[in-house]
C-alpha cells in the first residue's frame, strides 16, 4: 500500500527498520511516520472514537486531528502521523483516552 512513483514527489526510501505494532513485528522505513509505516502494512484503523467506539483511521497526516492517537513505548496519545518510525519502537492501539504514566 505504498505510493512507488508518482509524477512529482520523489520517495526516497531509506533503510528497512522493525518495530512491533500489537505484538505483530512490522517493517518499515527509516525517515517515514508510524502511520504511513502502518497504512503501508495494511493497517487500517489505528484507533476508535472515545466515546462511540468508531473506527478511526489515517486521516489528516499533519497532527490537527486525534485520528491516529497511539501508545508508543508506553507513552499514551502519541501522535503518531507527524512521529517518525524507530528501529525497535512498541506501538499499540489505544483505548479509550491511554493511560497516563
Amino acid at each position: 500500500m505504498r505510493i512507488e512513483e508518482h509524477p512529482i514527489l520523489e520517495f526516497k526510501k531509506d533503510k528497512k527498520i522493525n518495530f512491533t505494532f500489537n505484538g505483530e513485528k512490522i517493517e518499515g522505513y527509516e525517515g517515514e511516520t508510524i502511520a504511513a509505516s502502518l497504512h503501508a502494512a495494511g493497517v487500517k484503523v489505528l484507533g476508535k472514537s472515545l466515546f462511540l467506539h468508531r473506527p478511526r483511521g489515517f486521516y489528516c497526516a499533519i497532527g490537527n486531528c486525534s485520528s491516529c492517537l497511539m501508545t508508543v513505548n508506553g507513552i499514551a496519545n502519541v501522535k503518531t502521523c507527524v512521529t517518525d518510525l524507530e528501529e525497535g519502537m512498541i506501538v499499540e492501539t489505544q483505548e479509550g483516552k491511554g493511560v497516563i504514566v
